[in-house]
């Protein structure tokens, strides 16, 4: 229901002859068109009331969820759909005089106090009509165009029976509408952007998607980005997210489910899935675990609602991979992953995730099976590198007894004025600096900035004896390595690593390092993401799916899904 800019509502209409109430097709509501699904109430803030609109046009064949399966004594049928409106409690009820109407808007929903929050009021055959939108969401062809269409009520016929309904049948021209009871469902579809349409005596209202958001065209993602292929990215708008991922996937059973989070952003959240290849137990508990957050709401996004349903703690390596891209969304979908897409968020999360999946990227896909491989491996190195290089160099600068012949080379000559575990804390914390400063940089100047950076602080830094040629040279080949992994969080997380096995070294020499480095191992052994093992398929071993890992296959080898999904079909190729 959360269309915009793309077409929610149909304004070809011309205004019929005079004493003409025939219904336009364009009216009417297709009766073959895709049932909307209602988000399930999140946590205890949610009234009974809210999640009980129905969509007109349209029959149900179940309760929607959180509806209670008792209905009213004084509910009834919906104008042409055969939907049943519930009976709202008797506080939730909606006025049915206009002042009382906008007297329960200005002490509920701020109408009066903030700027945006708009009724027009008007008159037709002698009804008293209130149309209640938000003037920064609303679509002004789209209202203007209600507010024509009732011009043409005849007022010698239907109006002064059923005024809602004749309208409802004769003169909305718009593709999808809701009827409620509840003032909160009302105010709650108001702030979302829909229009509602108040007809005095009546004690139901019309919530009318003519909804227009702020929003941006897809540009290449920023921490994804390949040589070759597709150069779209996900957005802050859901609707549009939604719309890239279904342009690739056009299965009917590619389903989106809608929840909303947030007992006041009341932020929209879709999880994504394919009916008859996900895991139906993952599928449930992702559905509990968002069912159970309560919280004011989570404007920034997916990464609030990521520690609100895994709940990572002081855990630094990720349990969720996010990722900018629909083509690596649509391949995890058809693999039986579950993506979560998040309103306002520019970015998807995949579940579930396991550390490998964190190491690769979609540019080794785009080549060759033999060049895929040639890149994922150096890539590996690279990683490799950022975690254990300057450890293990520091531990062979320490004690030259451990360096065999041929790495002789390996340690430094001097020192410097200052200890080494010194100079690689401060050059930690230097890199660190100098990539916060060029996140906040403006553009044109991030390139002065990583000038003044290398030339400065770098040379003039090695020239006065700070630093010694080996610190800078092993941190560079480091760095390079971080900014090489292909998930930003897992990049930082080993940053940690690092950081620790360093500390180790520093302490307690070989024996450190030895406990340190299998002491986080064991720990990631223990670490599961939705009930997933985080190091499979390295533990538990799984030797084909590790090959898979190790090893770009080519297409017509890769004949089946992870087993880690635990899927319902297996197999993405027929046998032979």
């Amino acid at each position: 229901m959360e269309q915009n800019e793309h077409g929610s509502m149909d304004l070809t209409h011309e205004r019929p002859p005079a004493g003409m109430r025939r219904e336009d097709p364009g009216d009417r509501e297709v009766e073959g068109s895709a049932r909307m699904i209602l988000p399930k109430p999140i946590g205890r803030y949610v009234r009974s009331e809210s999640a009980r609109g129905t969509i007109v046009g349209h029959r149900s064949d179940r309760p929607s969820e959180g509806r209670d399966s008792r209905r009213g004594e004084g509910s009834r049928k919906a104008g042409g759909g055969g939907s049943d409106v519930p009976e709202p409690d008797p506080e939730d009820r909606i006025a049915v005089r206009m002042e009382d109407w906008l007297e329960q808007l200005h002490k509920r929903a701020g109408y009066q106090d903030s700027f945006d929050v708009q009724v027009r009021q008007m008159t037709f055959a002698d009804k008293r009509v209130g149309l209640l939108f938000l003037s920064t969401f609303t679509k002004d062809t789209a209202v203007t165009e209600i507010i024509k269409r009732l011009t043409y009520v005849d007022p010698s016929s239907v109006m002064d029976q059923d005024a809602l309904e004749a309208i409802f049948k004769f003169y909305l021209p718009a593709n999808q509408v809701q009827r409620t009871r509840s003032f909160t469902k009302m105010v709650e579809d108001m702030l979302i952007g829909n229009t509602v349409l108040y007809v005095e005596g009546e004690r139901e209202v019309l919530l009318i998607d003519a909804k227009q958001f702020p929003s941006r065209t897809p540009d290449e993602p920023v921490l994804e980005k390949v040589v070759r292929g597709s150069k779209d990215g996900f957005t802050e708008t859901l609707l549009m997210n939604v719309a890239l991922v279904r342009r690739r996937i056009r299965d009917p059973r590619l389903r989106f489910e809608m929840a909303k989070v947030g007992t006041r952003t009341q932020t929209d959240v879709a999880i994504g899935y394919i009916e008859d290849i996900a895991n139906p137990e993952l599928l449930e508990s992702l559905r509990d675990k968002i069912q159970a957050v309560n919280i004011d709401g989570i404007p920034l996004g997916d990464k609030q609602l990521e520690e609100m349903t895994v709940k990572s703690g002081w855990n630094p390596y990720p349990l969720v991979r996010y990722s900018e891209r629909p083509d690596v969304v649509a391949e995890h979908l058809l693999n039986g992953s579950i993506v979560v897409i998040v309103d306002t968020s520019p970015s998807v999360m995949l579940l579930p995730t396991t550390y490998f999946d964190l190491v690769q990227h979609a540019e080794e896909n785009r080549q060759s099976p033999f060049i895929g491989t040639y890149l994922r491996w150096v890539r590996f190195f690279g990683i490799l590198s950022s975690v254990f290089l300057l450890p293990i160099w520091y531990l062979f600068a320490q004690n030259p007894w451990l360096r065999p012949d041929w790495l002789a080379f390996l340690g430094a000559e001097k020192t410097g004025e200052l200890p080494l575990i010194l100079q690689f804390l401060l050059v930690e914390v230097g890199i660190d600096l100098m990539r916060l400063a060029a996140v906040h940089t403006p553009t044109p100047l991030v390139t002065a900035m990583s000038l003044v950076s290398a030339i400065l602080v770098g040379d003039i830094a090695v020239k006065t004896g700070l630093f010694i040629n080996e610190v800078i040279l092993y941190m560079a080949v480091s760095a390079i390595g971080m900014f090489a992994t292909p998930s930003y969080e897992l990049s930082l997380a080993n940053r940690i690593v690092r950081l620790a096995l360093l500390v180790a070294v520093f302490l307690y020499q070989v024996p450190g390092f030895v406990i340190c480095a299998t002491a986080i191992f064991i720990g990631l052994t223990l670490v599961r993401s939705f009930n997933a093992p985080y190091m499979w398929p390295f533990i538990p071993f799984n030797a084909k799916a590790l090959m898979s890992i190790l090893l770009r296959m080519p297409q017509p080898r890769a004949v089946s899904r992870p087993s880690i999904n635990r899927s319902k079909k297996m197999r993405k190729q027929p046998v032979g």
